[in-house]
């Protein structure tokens, strides 16, 4: 039996730990490969025992997808919280994505991105909903630059750009090698406000 390691943001309770292996293996296996029988070996409990906290498997899902969403949404309002200027509010943001995507809730927000169609519509939109009030402080945060005449574009089509250079770094970033999260979300903040931040000051 392979003992699943705690995902962080979400706890050592049993229903953590369940949350936690089925992150692992969702990540590892897909969804659709993935059995509630695999879950509970993972856990060490008989397959069963699951449904003492999850009526479906979809139901599991839905719970590590809600779990990354709340832990990263404050993840963003601390680092927000954190900064006075606009412009270091949005390295903070960057680089708490990036962490999120890359570092310490890398398997559960690969799941979010890679299984988002396994739900049905009635949990998308929940999911949704959540994934508004963490969109809303990045918008927040662009809007306060785009007044500010750091970039011209619209703050929602910019969010767009910065989720495009974040959202898949999972596929390639390598935290051994010499660029680092700070520094990678250096160089994604430059290619936003950099060259309009200097026509600016001009």
């Amino acid at each position: 039996m392979t003992q699943a390691r705690a995902v962080h943001g979400i706890d050592d309770s049993p229903r953590g730990r369940l949350l936690s292996a089925a992150a692992q293996l969702f990540r590892d296996k897909g969804y659709e490969r993935t059995t509630v029988r695999d879950i509970a070996a993972v856990v060490g409990i008989q397959s069963g025992s699951i449904f003492h906290h999850f009526k479906t498997k979809e139901e599991i899902l839905f719970a590590v997808m809600e779990e990354v969403i709340h832990f990263n949404t404050e993840r963003l309002r601390a680092a927000i919280a954190a900064e006075n200027r606009p412009v270091e509010r949005l390295r903070a943001l960057v680089r708490a994505e990036l962490t999120a995507i890359v570092g310490d809730t890398s398997e559960a927000m690969t799941v979010l991105v890679t299984e988002w169609r396994c739900l049905n519509a009635d949990k998308q939109r929940e999911a949704l909903a959540l994934r508004d009030i963490y969109e809303q402080l990045w918008l927040d945060v662009l809007e306060d630059l785009h007044k500010e005449g750091r970039f011209r574009a619209d703050p929602f089509i910019m969010r767009r750009l910065i989720t495009g250079m974040t959202g898949w770094t999972h596929n390639w970033f390598d935290q051994s090698r010499s660029l680092s999260v700070e520094g990678l979300a250096d160089l994604i903040v430059d290619r936003v406000v950099g060259e309009e931040s200097e026509e600016g000051a001009a």
